[in-house]
């Protein structure tokens, strides 16, 4: 995954994730690997971030919370037939980009409960105005 994030924000796939990110610069700190890990683990909750290599560590880390964005949006987007699925993989296979499969299994579990979500209220509004 550690790639796909990389890849996606140089790409400029999912460079934007409505927040900034410091990141702090240590030759004695760890590497981006395992600096990523330990931000995914909430080590860096309440301290500043700090690598070896800051840059590399801020593009994954911005990918990431792009992703999370940007699944939320496309899911919203593919619900309301603005655009289609196959559409946005298209994006992401021109730039040479495998979505990892943990990602793609979520997306579809997301799409799948916002489906049921907007089906569930419109069946309610239905009941409401006594329609069935």
């Amino acid at each position: 995954m550690f790639e796909f994030f990389f890849l996606s924000y140089r790409k400029g796939l999912l460079n934007f994730c409505g927040s900034d990110v410091n990141i702090h610069f240590d030759i004695e700190s760890d590497d981006t690997k395992y600096s990523f890990k330990s931000f995914e683990n909430g080590v860096f909750k309440n301290t500043d971030i700090i690598t070896k290599h800051p840059n590399i560590l801020k593009s994954v880390i911005l990918g990431k919370k792009s992703w999370g964005l940007w699944v939320e949006q496309y899911s919203q987007g593919i619900i309301a037939f603005t655009f289609t699925k196959d559409e946005i993989l298209k994006e992401f296979d021109k730039n040479n980009i495998k979505i990892p499969e943990p990602l793609m299994k979520e997306w579809d579990k997301l799409i799948e409960r916002k489906k049921i979500k907007i089906n569930l209220d419109y069946l309610n509004e239905l009941k409401k105005r006594a329609i069935i």
